[in-house]
């Protein structure tokens, strides 16, 4: 089942999101209106609300508050992303200007604080406590993983250890939340909660993976953004956290300086050392252990299509180009 495919067998429910977004986003402050629309139509995956989608109809759920609980999901993410943004100082996402950039850093933190709040609003709509306090829990173990990263950034001593634990909170932790959520609502025992919170888990975190591999290997067209960028922000990612490893001395020392003082200038002998040391296969290796606990949590579901499809996008999060 290809990716298409598996929004094809979602198609009706992610309409339902998408007008539900789109009425959600409305607000009487016309720039919030215009920075929101130009972000959450920019071009995503939408991953995490697809898979809330598929987990719900996978665990039998016939109810519509998987809609609700999808929308949540992409706002918190879309929140997470202006914000991101801002403290990376970046300049491009998805192959268009980030919203900082065309409307300055306060209106881009302004507005992902209004879409936390709106989301928090949804929630209580959804009126169940337990989905509210999976929902809080993910927001703020974000927040630490942003601020750990940050901490990391130009730390070439940051270690395989220091770097998942980033990715567990940072990213990890919204896959886990919209599987879990899927089998909350579905009104699944513990055990099965578990196991989809830890699909989600184990899938968000091949993702961040592989995203992290493509930042050295993507095509900057397909990828939206430009080779080198987590470099160039001064970020130890596992792929130059290995290659520092694995390198001469000489060679760690530079990819030490580098991290340090972020920017491109050695950008073609770290390329090479990247590749020397193997870190990327290293990295994939990984991503791949990963998908394959993810899709063994799928096994206590009984099979259907919506289950193959879940399968199906966790070798999607492993084995993309972009």
């Amino acid at each position: 089942m290809d990716f298409n495919s598996i929004r094809q067998l979602a198609d009706a429910d992610m309409q339902a999101v998408n007008a539900l977004i789109q009425r959600r986003l409305h607000s009487e402050v016309v720039l919030i209106n215009q920075l929101s629309h130009y972000i959450i139509s920019s071009g995503g995956k939408r991953l995490r609300p697809l898979l809330a989608l598929l987990v719900a109809r996978a665990c039998g759920y016939q109810g519509e508050k998987h809609v609700d609980v999808a929308a949540i999901v992409e706002f918190i993410h879309t929140a997470t992303l202006l914000h991101d943004d801002v403290v990376d100082e970046s300049n491009m996402r998805r192959g268009k200007e980030t919203a900082n950039n065309v409307w300055g850093n306060q209106a881009a933190v302004l507005v992902g604080d209004f879409l936390y709040s709106r989301s928090f609003e949804m929630m209580v709509d959804v009126g169940s406590m337990r989905v509210m306090e999976i929902l809080s829990t993910t927001t703020n173990t974000i927040a630490e993983g942003e601020v750990l990263q940050l901490l990391n950034c130009h730390d070439p001593d940051t270690s395989e250890e220091r770097y998942m634990e980033v990715i567990h909170s940072k990213t990890a932790k919204l896959f886990e939340a919209a599987c879990q959520l899927g089998a909350i609502l579905a009104g699944l025992d513990q055990e099965k909660e578990q196991a989809m919170a830890r699909f989600g888990m184990h899938l968000g975190t091949a993702f961040q993976l592989v995203d992290d591999v493509l930042d050295y290997t993507a095509d900057a067209e397909e990828m939206g953004k430009n080779v080198g960028d987590d470099l160039a922000e001064g970020k130890p990612t596992l792929p130059l956290i290995i290659a520092m490893q694995r390198s001469p001395t000489e060679i760690a020392a530079l990819l030490r300086k580098s991290i340090e003082e972020g920017g491109l200038e050695h950008i073609a002998v770290i390329m090479q050392a990247i590749a020397d040391t193997q870190a990327i296969d290293y990295t994939l290796e990984l991503a791949k252990g990963e998908t394959e606990q993810a899709i063994a949590s799928l096994q206590c579901l009984p099979n259907s299509e919506h289950r193959q499809a879940l399968e199906a996008l966790a070798w999607f999060a492993t084995n993309r180009s972009h």
